[in-house]
């Protein structure tokens, strides 16, 4: 693997990373959004991430080694959690129903907290192999001089 490889599959693992802070942010700030423009309370977001086969400029896989090929993690999209709200007695409520209950967002504070945490380790992982990379090129530029 070249170094230009190296630094496109952590870019691209930065880019992953940062959309999934991002999305967990989202979560976090909407954790008791009752209502939204769409009618109802807010719905959790998540991430799809897929790993998908790195390709040179041709579009020919790169490293090819016994029908392996190198990926890089990639965030193909946002979907909508589609488990039911949660259900919160407090009749003062404005959004309460006739029983006092308020649907409250599916989102789980510790759930998101744990994501973003992750998703924080990924990205800083990531980084690191960006600066240990520039390293090495700087090596090999001093080595030929």
């Amino acid at each position: 693997m070249n170094l230009d490889t190296a630094l496109r599959i952590n870019a691209s693992a930065m880019s992953a990373a940062r959309t999934r802070i991002n999305v967990a942010s989202s979560n976090l700030a909407n954790a008791e959004t009752t209502r939204t423009d769409d009618g109802g309370p807010f719905r959790r977001r998540m991430v799809i991430q897929k790993a998908e086969v790195l390709k040179d400029e041709a579009g020919y896989p790169i490293g090819r080694h016994e029908g392996m090929s190198i990926r890089e993690p990639v965030a193909t999209g946002i979907a909508f959690d589609n488990s039911p709200p949660r259900l919160v007695f407090d009749p003062s409520h404005p959004d309460a129903n006739e029983d006092g209950y308020v649907s409250m967002p599916n989102v789980q504070v510790v759930e998101e907290m744990v994501d973003m945490i992750s998703a924080s380790t990924a990205y800083r992982a990531a980084a690191n192999a960006v600066m240990t990379v520039k390293t090495m090129a700087q090596r090999a530029l001093d080595l030929a001089t």
